[in-house]
């Protein structure tokens, strides 16, 4: 029994450290409204104080002298961090004066937490700048989050492939793996608000205001998508600012390991990531197709059919969010081909959704493999990437995460069209969702559009498949598996 409170112990510390700098954060947009004589800023003083005394309960009551986790409590601190810390940002959005129920608080807050981007909040244009900067550095803190549990524990619990990459997170320990998690998160995190400076700079050079560069940046590193703006990049009409954008979703889509191994004088190992070069020939090949589609469908220049195509895609594949034009009323194939985008995200160890491209890259080579198995039926062909053979474990555990998301999305496409929306939204709002994307397709959730119109029990469905991408779907059902709590 004293093992087991143990455990919880540690579980309930971090958490409670956790919560500590999402109340030192509430400070930042506190300051923001005071200084633009916003009466909001009780909202964030009043929740920061409030989480603040939390966080020192927490942590207090569950102090120990060596913190440790082992797999087990890995699994529990992931989903738990996730809903106490979404819970306690969405205060200011429930108290603040912009007129939201608590689900769409929450749903508000888990968006941005999860770097998905989806918002419920309309009239951003003239919002109180605290909440538009509360929103921007939720989605911050919900980036480096996602990107150090991508490179130092999920590779560690095995989930979905993500085993492949223990070695390459130089995390060899899978019973005591926290003090590698500090050191790998410190790391990046010095890269992450490197990248965060130079973007917020060159947007400003570009012509955004101090506020806005500051926020979109904020945003884009982090993959996230939220803006100061409606119209999302559309506002700013800029081609220079879409190019620093695309550069920058680019950026943190790839994985920071790479950038950490590129900074320590590895570029070889960079340059020959196959992950990478992959990724990068994929983006390309699909703008191209787009871009010739619409110069000869939609009487588009070639350079406008170029910039539309590459900004908009970019954006989808990266699961950042941001729009500069409503694709949905580009035709029936573009709209084809974002949706499929939308499964397919970034690449692991960055703060990009979706089923993450390695995982694509191994179906592929598992496919390849059986072809040339049936053509030469007497030779002997191994799924390969970077260069190594593929493990059986890996490639059954890659091939069960894609049966188990395809799943997840049928389920969730058919309980969102069972609160009444059209077939289109309804399977749109359910791969953005689950692959962290933003905006989905059509009338009500599209590119032009926002989740303000969604019912409460879509809203609470789409922050479950919210929970589920960004957790890699395994985590919540192995929790809720009776061996689990046995074993």
């Amino acid at each position: 029994m004293d093992e087991k409170m143990v455990k919880f112990k540690s579980i309930l510390f971090i958490i409670g450290i956790l919560l500590g700098i999402l109340s030192a954060a509430m400070v930042i947009p506190a300051f923001v409204d005071l200084h633009a004589g916003n009466k909001d800023w009780e909202v964030f003083a009043t929740s920061s104080i409030l989480s603040g005394f939390v966080s020192i309960m927490l942590i207090f009551v569950n102090r120990e002298k060596n913190v440790v986790l082992n797999l087990r409590e890995a699994f529990l601190l992931t989903p738990l961090s996730w809903i106490v810390l979404a819970f306690f940002a969405a205060l200011p959005f429930y108290f603040a004066d912009i007129n939201l129920d608590f689900t769409r608080a929450f749903f508000e807050s888990l968006s941005a937490i999860t770097t998905t981007g989806a918002t419920v909040i309309t009239n951003l244009d003239t919002s109180p700048p605290g909440i538009l900067i509360w929103r921007s550095i939720l989605q911050y803190l919900g980036g480096i989050g996602i990107i150090a549990a991508a490179t130092a524990i999920l590779p560690m619990l095995g989930i979905g492939g993500m085993q492949l990459f223990k070695t390459e997170s130089g995390n060899s320990n899978s019973q005591k793996f926290l003090p590698r998690a500090t050191q790998v998160a410190a790391n990046i995190l010095m890269i992450y608000v490197t990248l965060s400076i130079a973007c917020a700079l060159l947007y400003s050079w570009c012509g955004m205001s101090g506020f806005d560069a500051i926020n979109h940046a904020m945003t884009t590193v982090s993959t996230a998508g939220f803006s100061t703006r409606d119209a999302s990049i559309a506002y700013f009409d800029n081609p220079k600012i879409e190019i620093v954008a695309m550069i920058f979703m680019l950026s943190g889509a790839l994985p920071f390991v790479g950038y950490y191994k590129m900074v320590s004088g590895n570029f070889k190992s960079f340059a020959r990531d196959s992950q990478i070069r992959f990724y990068l020939k994929f983006i390309i090949a699909i703008i191209l197709v787009l871009s010739i589609w619409l110069s000869y469908t939609q009487e588009m220049s070639v350079i406008d059919a170029l910039r539309y195509s590459s900004f908009n895609l970019i954006s989808v594949i990266t699961t950042t969010g941001y729009v500069t034009a409503d694709y949905s009323n580009w035709g029936n194939f573009p709209m084809v081909i974002f949706f499929l985008v939308m499964f397919v995200g970034g690449c692991t160890g960055s703060s990009s959704g979706g089923l993450k491209i390695f995982r694509l890259q191994i179906a592929l080579e598992v496919t390849a493999s059986q072809m040339k198995q049936l053509v030469s039926p007497h030779g002997v062909f191994r799924p390969h990437f970077n260069r190594k053979s593929v493990p059986d474990t890996v490639i059954t555990s890659v091939l069960s995460f894609f049966l188990l998301y395809a799943l997840t999305f049928s389920i969730s496409s058919v309980l969102l069209s069972l609160t009444g929306l059209d077939f289109l939204t309804s399977l749109s709002t359910a791969i953005t969702t689950l692959g962290n994307v933003g905006p989905g397709l059509g009338d009500v959730t599209g590119p032009a559009k926002n989740f303000a119109a969604l019912s409460d029990p879509a809203l609470w469905i789409s922050c479950l498949n919210m929970m589920l991408g960004r957790l890699e779907i395994f985590i919540l059902i192995v929790i809720f598996s009776p061996n689990f709590w046995k074993n």
